[in-house]
């Protein structure tokens, strides 16, 4: 069972005293935000920016929060190298100023959403969110940002519309990884609209109260924490409304290893792995996995008619 965190304790006092001392000065500019990444420090050693107007979600936990060190510095993020130090070390490069995020497909209001925009869309909430990876560990992280369902609630999707694509930024110039054949570039994922829509599909923009750092998926990415990481698709360009459904990155690169849903599922094993049990970061022994990581109770009846088996 989830446990909610009471309304009234702010983002700031979730965050231990330890992280924020010695912190660099928040970097401040015109709106209140700008991303250190975007200045050529190492992304290890940035300062990020403290976003305004947070206030707590409905959906938090009451586990203990991964470290600021290690959410942001034991990352998943190919674009920057396959090492999950690797992003930490190299996504300095990327520029998340000036940004925009492109929305079209079958919507009655397709349109460019610049970074302003997206950030006025809906009052920011810091919520605390469980996210897992495929490789077995997972962290506990208090995402910045609102429902994606908001940015839907506004383009109109057309009644023919049933998935939603994502695609991330995909440039040599600025992403090392991208010029290894590791994926086929750009990045895709996808989500069905019910999915997206659901009030735990993230918006995000920030964790910790701050924005994101570049290899936390700067400037904006989806969070979907019932799922395995790979499905937050990170540094997003473009939202495209479909009728079929999409073939993400992965199922593409290994189709008998990662199906389109990616549900967290203690009963479906990867073909290498057992995924019964995961490791914690900072913890040494493994705990055992919760169904859809321990929001069954929330997105169960998106399910309710699917082989989770067979539909994995």
């Amino acid at each position: 069972m989830l446990i909610h965190r009471p309304a009234d304790i702010p983002p700031s006092e979730i965050t231990p005293p330890e992280i924020y001392r010695g912190r660099r000065e928040f970097i401040r500019a015109a709106g209140g935000l700008v991303l250190a990444g975007g200045l050529g420090l190492q992304a290890e050693h940035a300062a990020a920016t403290k976003l305004a107007g947070t206030r707590p979600g409905p959906y938090g936990t009451s586990e203990e929060l991964t470290p600021w060190k290690d959410v942001t510095t034991y990352n998943n993020f190919y674009e920057f190298g396959t090492d999950k130090a690797d992003p930490a070390r190299t996504a300095g490069s990327l520029r998340p100023r000036p940004w925009a995020v492109q929305v079209d497909g079958l919507v009655k209001r397709p349109g460019s959403y610049d970074l302003d925009t997206l950030l006025r869309l809906a009052p920011l909430e810091d919520r605390i969110y469980r996210m897992r990876c495929v490789e077995g560990w997972s962290m506990v992280i208090p995402w910045v940002g609102y429902p994606l369902g908001e940015l839907i609630r506004r383009v109109e999707p057309l009644g023919s519309a049933k998935y939603l694509e994502f695609t991330t930024l995909a440039d040599r110039a600025q992403m090392p990884g991208v010029r290894t054949p590791v994926l086929d570039w750009p990045y895709t994922e996808g989500l069905r609209l019910d999915e997206a829509q659901h009030p735990l599909t993230l918006l995000a923009m920030g964790l910790y109260g701050e924005t994101l750092a570049n290899q936390n998926g700067a400037p904006v990415r989806i969070v979907v924490p019932w799922k395995y990481g790979f499905k937050s698709a990170k540094s997003i360009v473009r939202i495209r409304f479909v009728e079929k459904q999409p073939i993400s990155s992965w199922m593409s690169a290994a189709p008998r290893e990662y199906g389109f849903y990616s549900n967290v599922n203690p009963d479906v094993d990867h073909p290498r792995w057992s995924q019964a049990k995961e490791r914690r970061i900072g913890e040494f022994s493994k705990r055992k996995t919760l169904m859809f990581n321990g929001y069954g109770e929330q997105v169960a009846r998106l399910y309710s008619n699917l082989d989770l088996r067979k539909y994995f």
